[in-house]
């Protein structure tokens, strides 16, 4: 692998479809909100989107781009064995690899993927009871929360079936003692998770240095996403992201070449 890459990239708006060109701009602005929010863990994290189609192809980062520096083009095609389908002097992160084809081929449900390594995420899944019901932003994760046990860095394609099992038809996924997953059918609805996740744990750690903490009842929890459709109008991330773009347009706007 060539460690001194080049981030310039020519254009490839007009080698793919105008679908394909939409999430490549999503998705390299989902790369640059992560980095925005703090949320990178320098080159190690991945979002991933599935491109429609039979073939099970979805888009990666480029293995050695920090996020801030992602492109809708420099974003790689591959299928779920890991092999580039378009053309790229890029590579992709094994790991990420692992993780994301694993739910891209067993919830086909979830077209994005976004995983984090965040301090106050792995904070949380390094705790025995996990995600604690102690703010609104945690009752949105809880219910639909799932746990994954840590078997080592995520290389071994074993892992898969007991990831996605894990998984099941959960949206949010701790991943204990290394970080933070979700999952849904769209960029926007994705990054809307994570914001709510990273959110819910950053509260937790900040939380508990009380000695006393007020956990809200069970009862409540169930209602939670039905709560959620309603206050966003049923549009879920849809409704934030463009203001979102906007955001980015006016930081950097480079994430669109």
């Amino acid at each position: 692998m060539n460690i001194a890459l080049s981030t310039q990239i020519e254009s490839l708006k007009t080698e793919v479809s105008p679908e394909e060109w939409d999430l490549r701009v999503d998705l390299a602005a989902a790369y640059r909100l992560i980095a925005h929010h703090g949320w990178d863990d320098l080159i190690f994290t991945h979002i991933s989107v599935r491109i429609p189609g039979p073939e099970h192809h979805f888009l990666i980062n480029p293995y050695g781009f920090l996020f801030e520096e992602i492109t809708a083009s420099s974003l790689v095609k591959v299928d779920l064995n890991g092999k580039k389908v378009m053309n790229s002097p890029y590579e992709i992160n094994p790991a990420g690899f692992t993780i994301h084809s694993a739910v891209h081929e067993g919830r086909d449900s979830a077209k994005c993927v976004m995983h984090t390594h965040t301090t106050n995420g792995i904070a949380v899944s390094a705790q025995k009871e996990g995600l604690l019901p102690l703010s609104q932003q945690s009752l949105f994760c809880l219910s639909s929360m799932s746990y994954h046990d840590y078997e080592g860095v995520a290389l071994r394609d074993d892992e898969k079936p007991r990831l996605v099992a894990d998984l099941g038809n959960a949206n949010f996924m701790i991943l204990k003692n290394h970080g933070l997953l979700t999952c849904a059918p769209s960029i926007a609805d994705t990054f809307l998770a994570m914001y709510t996740l990273e959110t819910a744990c950053d509260i937790q750690i900040k939380a508990q240095a009380s000695p006393e903490l007020s956990l809200v009842p069970n009862s409540v929890i169930s209602n939670m996403m039905e709560q959620a459709s309603e206050s966003t109008h049923g549009l879920g991330g849809a409704l934030a992201w463009p203001a979102l773009l906007r955001k980015l347009d006016r930081l950097d706007s480079s994430f669109r070449t």
